[in-house]
């Protein structure tokens, strides 16, 4: 399990699908959906915004093409 947040494991496109669900669910919940969707959704935009996800590492698991894997 590799928790630093420093090392990217969030792709491009798996960036722009966690912004596009984020989105969506955040305006569902504006207009009257559950404030558990905006807080997924909040959640989605942070790890879109910080190229870090928590439940990819504990996996150690990465969809960014671009990093070098992890050998241990």
């Amino acid at each position: 399990m590799n928790f630093d947040i420093k090392k990217s494991n969030i792709g491009n496109t798996d960036r722009l699908a966690r912004l596009g669900v984020a989105i969506l669910l955040i305006i569902g919940a504006v207009r009257g959906g559950s404030w558990l969707s905006a807080v997924i959704g909040a959640v989605l935009i942070a790890t879109a915004y910080f190229r870090f996800c928590p439940a990819y590492a504990a996996f150690n698991f990465s969809t960014n093409k671009s990093a070098t894997p992890e050998v241990k």
